[in-house]
């Protein structure tokens, strides 16, 4: 299989036709704002923001649609009714219609709720070991 040619985020971009370009880069501006310090890889061959070694979120450009993963059930949940308008995946993707004004202030705060959610798992990972008795090597 061929190594893909796509390296950066602004390769990624470049590489897309005028709408997406359009969609895509008010979407990065929108995720760096909202999750600052966060490090811009090419992850799958799509743009993504990881910080603290973890992807937030993944961002993607498509025939007739901009993407936005992973969404969960929380993130769902919590933003039932500003997500209503977009396609929701039972893969947890929301996508962003490219013949419609970007959502920037609803990407932004979904970005802080997944790192948010990111954050929250693992302090509850850190708790769990801390709760896990020390193993005790015995002889056989």
């Amino acid at each position: 299989m061929p190594k893909s040619t796509i390296l950066t985020v602004a390769s990624y971009i470049a590489d897309k036709p005028a709408p997406a370009r359009r969609a895509l880069n008010a979407i990065r501006a929108a995720l760096r704002k909202a999750v600052p310090g966060a490090e811009e890889v090419i992850s799958y061959g799509i743009p993504a923001l990881r910080k603290d070694g973890r992807i937030v979120v993944f961002f993607a450009a498509w025939k007739e649609h901009c993407a936005l993963y992973p969404v969960t059930g929380k993130l769902i949940a919590a933003f039932k009714d500003e997500l209503a308008p977009y396609e929701l995946s039972h893969k947890g993707t929301v996508r962003f219609p490219l013949d419609q004004a970007v959502p920037a202030g609803l990407i932004g705060r979904i970005a802080k709720y997944r790192a948010g959610e990111l954050a929250q798992a693992k302090v509850t990972k850190r708790k769990k070991a801390a709760k896990k008795p020390a193993r005790v090597k015995t002889k056989r």
